[in-house]
């Protein structure tokens, strides 16, 4: 579905992705791992767009996209709920949600994704004319995600969906993303929570300095030795 070749990303004369490479394939949840620094952002920008990568190619369903602006990646299909969750406070809930719609290919399909949305998050649909940023993380964490699915995505990004949450709202969270993945939608989940991302994830990549250090399967990379001493402390 995605595929990252060689893929090397500059900040002026600052390198922060060498040489990337990595596959997302169709119907999965992934996981793209790291420590701060590690080049997750980088590697999500570079994909939506958001900056470009000086070398590499990168391809969604065989298209290559490294060249494309955001809004034309977004017509394709590539959606990203950012970190920090980035609403609009001082509009309501609904508001935010019809902003997700606004591209061509999601307006035809408006009423029933908000339709699935209010169902995955009913507090959503209960506080709808409620500024966003009158929410609590948690709800606001979900509202970030219906706006992503109000896009109709082919492939959902969701960076640090951890961030700032309590533990018991991110496991809320994770389960919602499987259900959200059994309806067929693929999932790019960025995240510094290894051992969460990796227990609700088909395949994962870890990072290090803007490299690929591991990718497998999740369930055997979680007992890798390297990953469980960097980055659970085991």
């Amino acid at each position: 579905m995605l595929k990252l070749e060689n893929v090397n990303l500059f900040y002026g004369e600052i390198q922060a992705l060498w040489n990337l490479s990595l596959e997302v394939k169709e119907g999965q949840i992934v996981a793209l791992l790291g420590a701060n620094a590690a080049g997750k952002s980088s590697t999500i920008n570079a994909i939506s767009g958001l900056e470009k990568a000086q070398s590499g190619r990168i391809t969604f369903f065989g298209k290559e996209i490294q060249k494309l602006d955001p809004h034309e990646i977004v017509e394709e299909g590539i959606i990203q709920v950012p970190e920090g969750r980035k609403l609009f406070n001082y509009m309501s809930i609904e508001e935010n949600l019809e902003l997700g719609a606004y591209s061509k290919r999601a307006k035809k399909d408006y009423k029933k994704n908000l339709r699935m949305v209010y169902d995955l998050f009913p507090i959503l649909e209960e506080r709808k004319k409620q500024f966003a940023g009158e929410m609590s993380g948690g709800q606001q964490q979900m509202c970030a995600i219906g706006r992503g699915l109000m896009a109709n995505p082919k492939l959902l990004i969701i960076d640090e969906l951890s961030l700032g949450l309590a533990p018991i709202l991110v496991q809320k969270l994770l389960k919602a993303l499987v259900e959200i993945n059994k309806t067929g939608l693929t999932i790019l989940l960025v995240e510094q929570n290894v051992q969460q991302s990796l227990a609700i994830s088909k395949e994962a990549f870890v990072l290090e300095n803007g490299r690929l250090a591991l990718s497998g399967e999740a369930s055997k990379l979680i007992n890798e030795p390297h990953l469980k001493k960097a980055y659970l402390g085991m």
